[in-house]
């Protein structure tokens, strides 16, 4: 009985996982390496963050993970992949395009380009492939075994653009048992999420599949204030599938294709709203209306948008090599249009407009026309027990993109955009002694860009750029005890010089940023305690970037230009602890402190074009803000989580439970400069789930609440208009159904 509510204790953990992951690997694991589990305490986290499988305690590097179920209960309620936001220490994910299109920061660095061709810091990994794209980063998430979140430069093995770290989601693998999942959730404002899986053998030993599906909608519910119109905006359909087979004709070969698509459609576009701060203050103000918007277009915020991808991983073990290729073709297409003025009318137009000061009205569309990302990478690692371990590799990208945007009422312009870059790395380790492992990597990156213009209002010349780097690291890990280690990381990492051609569509010129570097190092440990019922790891760590890429976003021309900072810093800590505090009782919870600031006397940006806002930093003779020693935008400097499960008996076959979960995020300032408007005072978030488990997984039954206490938490702004901003969603209640079988 104890093993069973030590499992069922670690279902809904949020901040770290402490279930089973069926590894990530093509190659059928045994079961007793899918349950890495131990009979007494805290079961073993097994991770794939060096492209091994490992023990989470062994790895040299600061990561947390979460595993699908935690995931699942913060999706029902209708949040995206925004809704990991601060669940896991020093990540911050936010979105000004609806439910595509995420921006993610790990410890301070990210990028708030809200361009559908911006290049980010932080990575995202799905089933092995880098989703490069920002549309591709919003692929719903459905039948994850795990989500693993690695903080720091990863340039060595993963390599595209991961000065920051990397976010990376492994799908449950086919297996020759048949499986059957299935979960169906309703919540507020008609918030529905269903999603199902079943898989199982084709042919024994030969041949499995696994096919899993999501469909979530979202009626309608906010008002248009403007026209009088009920319920017409914040609704959508999300559609998405992936069908996997696993072929392993033999002992040593092994084939897994995955084929997926996503189709959204809806009304889901970013809810922007004027004025909702007064002038001297970030506090929400009487413009803010929940359930209330007043637009006068934006075609009540449509959006629609589609994906698919086709991969294919292959290995082969030998007697001392494994040999892996993981070829993948990821498309996408679509748009979004939105009024990012927030309100109606205009001071120039007759009846004035609202709410506030409105200078001029702005609708902008984007769109993708056509994308195609093609990737293929070759490893070769040993496979032996012994003290030496390695692996080498290459990697070669390319992406095709042409992007549409439509600015106030002139022509769309389409401009036309390609990448292409190619890798070698090669990493390798060494058992100094049984206690100290001395890991190293290295990996020469080339990269090159292209923009050109399919049809603008005006000619502009085809830029060309490209860069060339090494980035590498060097790491030990030495076993203080049987249950303590300790370990040392320094790491370089790359990003690609970046194209943006935005401004285009406002009359201006496309804009670039040069390489930047990152140097990094830190330290921590990594500690099960207790008997196995309390794990902690710490870390703490410090970094350096030259050539910091930032982009310009709004001032009085809306502008999205690409610059670079001489010099940025950050430092912090981190913590992840995980409580066995009975069988039936478990705590977790995570916190990181991320101190960002800019190191450069003479970079200056526009600040508000509205006249609206009141700058904390310093103006020079252009009327451009300086803002050396200002924080990263949208780095808070906190953030934190805290889960608890409690559980008690009811018969043989379940127990009832109560789970909650919450998280906060400290002060964030949203753009380069700071003033007094477009920051955040810190948000919270918090959920709560009753239910009933059977102590076998066979059923799941629970009420739930999301955001319980209907925090109105502002995630972002647009400052070239008014004092423009928009938040995330408000409470939602609702039940939720889970079988498998």
């Amino acid at each position: 009985m104890k093993n069973s509510s030590i499992k069922t204790a670690a279902r809904y953990s949020c901040a770290v996982s402490v279930g089973a992951l069926a590894l990530s690997g093509a190659l059928a694991m045994p079961a007793s390496a899918q349950e890495a589990t131990n009979d007494n305490g805290l079961d073993i986290i097994i991770v794939t963050a060096q492209k091994r499988a490992e023990n989470i305690q062994d790895v040299p590097i600061s990561i947390s993970t979460m595993k699908g179920d935690a995931l699942d209960n913060i999706l029902s309620g209708g949040d995206d992949i925004l809704g990991l936001s601060a669940k896991i220490p020093s990540l911050n994910i936010e979105s000004s395009n609806g439910r595509v299109a995420p921006r993610f920061y790990i410890r301070g660095l990210g990028n708030t380009d809200f361009d559908l061709a911006a290049s980010q810091p932080v990575s995202v990994i799905m089933d092995d492939v880098v989703m490069e794209n920002v549309a591709l980063k919003s692929f719903p998430l459905f039948d994850v075994a795990q989500v693993e979140v690695l903080r720091g430069p990863q340039g060595t093995l993963f390599g595209r653009n991961t000065t920051a770290g990397i976010v990376k989601f492994d799908s449950v693998r086919p297996s020759e048992e048949f499986e059957v999942d299935a979960s169906a959730s309703w919540a507020r404002y008609n918030t529905m999420r269903f999603t199902g899986a079943m898989g199982g053998a084709l042919i024994e030993d030969k041949l499995s599949m696994r096919i899993s599906a999501l469909y979530a909608h979202r009626d309608d519910w906010v008002d248009n204030g403007f026209t009088g119109a009920k319920n017409v905006l914040g609704g959508y359909d999300d559609l998405a599938g992936r069908l996997q087979l696993l072929f392993t004709p033999s002992a040593n070969f092994s084939a897994l294709l995955i084929a997926q698509a996503r189709s959204l459609d809806g009304n889901s576009a970013t809810l922007f709203r004027a004025n909702i701060f007064n002038t001297g203050s970030n506090r929400l103000n009487g413009n803010f209306i929940r359930d209330t918007v007043f637009f006068d277009g934006g075609n009540n915020n449509a959006q629609s948008y589609n994906n698919a991808g086709l991969t294919l991983k292959m290995e082969y073990e030998a007697e001392a090599v494994t040999f892996t290729s993981i070829t993948s073709l990821q498309t996408a297409d679509g748009s979004s249009i939105g009024d990012i003025d927030g309100g109606f009318g205009a001071v120039f137009l007759p009846g004035g407009g609202g709410p506030g000061f409105i200078p001029f009205p702005s609708v902008t569309e984007g769109s993708i026309k056509e994308h195609n990302q093609f990737t293929q990478e070759f490893r070769m690692a040993s496979n032996n027990s012994g003290p030496a371990k390695w692996q080498v590799g290459a990697y070669y990208f390319n992406m095709d993109l042409a992007l549409g945007t439509n600015p106030f009422f002139v022509p769309e312009t389409v401009l036309k955009q390609s990448n292409s870059s190619w890798a070698i790395f090669g990493q390798g380790s060494y058992d100094l002694s049984d206690q100290f492992v001395v890991t190293a990597g290295v990996r020469y990156t080339e990269d090159n860009k292209r923009l050109g213009a399919i049809a603008t209002n005006f000619p502009i010349s085809d830029v060309t750029i490209n860069g060339k780097k090494v980035s590498w690291d060097l790491s030990g890990n030495y076993a203080a005890t049987d249950n303590v280690n300790l370990y040392a990381r320094a790491a370089r990492g790359f990003r690609a010089p970046s194209i943006q051609g935005r401004d285009v569509a406002f009359f201006g010129q496309p804009s670039s940023a040069r390489s930047e570097v990152i140097d990094s190092i830190e330290t921590g440990f990594k500690s099960e305690l207790a008997e196995n019922t309390l794990r902690l790891n710490a870390d703490i760590y410090y970094y350096r970037i030259k050539n910091m890429q930032l982009t310009a976003i709004g001032g009085a021309g809306n502008f999205n230009q690409l610059i670079n900072a001489k010099k940025g810093i950050g430092y912090g800590f981190e913590t992840d602890l995980e409580w066995l505090a009975a069988d039936n009782f478990l705590v977790t919870a995570g916190f990181a402190y991320n101190k960002t600031e800019f190191k450069d006397p003479n970079l200056a940006v526009p600040i508000c074009g509205s006249g609206l806002c009141t700058p904390l930093d310093p103006i020079n003779g252009a009327g451009n803000a300086l803002v050396n020693g200002n924080p990263f935008p949208q780095a808070p400097k906190m953030t934190g989580n805290f889960t608890a499960r409690y559980s008690v008996d009811a018969g043989n076959n379940g127990e009832i439970y109560a789970f909650t979960d919450w998280s906060i995020q400290g002060k964030t300032n949203f753009f380069l400069y700071e003033s007094a408007e477009f920051k955040s005072s810190g948000n919270l978030e918090g959920g709560l789930r009753l239910g009933y488990l059977r102590h076998d997984d066979s059923l799941d039954f629970a009420l739930f609440v999301r955001n319980i206490t209907n925090e109105k938490n502002v995630i972002g702004g647009i400052d070239f208009n008014n004092l423009t901003g928009f938040t995330k969603d408000p409470r939602v209640f609702g039940v939720s159904l889970t079988i498998h079988r």
